[in-house]
């Protein structure tokens, strides 16, 4: 939802107002989530979306502004993920989303989340367009390397805290991946829905399951 949500965006407003939105935005849901003192399921969940939608708008700024190539910001943003779970590590000792009772911890996780969107997208794009695999062969691929850590868990006793996080950063690629592929004309390997349509599929489907969540409770 990201994905689409940010190209929407950049393509029917003014990019830099769209851009400056996204900012505004991610700082509100960022100051609400800080605000409160315990998991709030649609609180949350409205600032992984900000998350989602920023951290593409960091990684298209970078690449159609500056001109940077996907694969020099995928390596940027990869050693930038890097520093954040070595620096949390060092500090924290564990890297465990279960270990997250702090506020120190907190602004770890939420720098590691906003690096992984910000990667994904420029890895994603990286795929489909600088390697010419297309969007759907990009989706597949990722949904390949998102499936491997489980096997690896479950067959070979895989660290749990290296799987999660491993499958946690192939899920942007592959969302961002199936969103363009969904949304992008069929001219540059997309199915052409727009992505407006995509957008508006995928909120209305985000909403549900966060009430669902927010109701039920169930993942508390």
């Amino acid at each position: 939802m990201g994905e689409s949500t940010s190209d929407y965006l950049v393509n029917n407003i003014n990019p830099y107002l769209a851009v400056i939105l996204g900012a505004v935005g991610f700082v509100i849901a960022l100051i609400l989530q800080f605000s409160v003192r315990k998991y709030v399921a649609w609180v949350y969940w409205l600032l992984v979306v900000m998350v989602a939608i920023f951290g593409t708008m960091v990684a298209d700024v970078i690449h159609i502004v500056l001109g940077v190539p996907y694969y020099a910001s995928t390596i940027a943003f990869a050693i930038i993920l890097t520093v954040v779970f070595s620096t949390w590590y060092k500090v924290e000792k564990t890297l465990s989303i279960h270990s997250i009772y702090t506020r120190r911890r907190e602004v770890f996780y939420w720098a590691a989340v906003l690096a992984t969107f910000a990667m994904g997208t420029a890895t994603g794009d990286m795929t489909a367009m600088t390697l010419n695999l297309g969007y759907l062969a990009s989706g597949i691929l990722f949904i390949v390397l998102f499936v491997l850590p489980a096997v690896g868990y479950f067959l070979f006793g895989l660290n749990e805290i290296f799987a999660f996080w491993f499958a946690y950063i192939m899920t942007r690629p592959l969302g961002a991946s199936f969103a363009d592929w969904f949304g992008k004309p069929k001219g540059i390997t997309g199915l052409g829905y727009g992505d407006g349509i995509v957008v508006a599929v995928l909120t209305i489907l985000i909403v549900i399951f966060v009430g669902y969540l927010s109701v039920t409770r169930r993942d508390v």
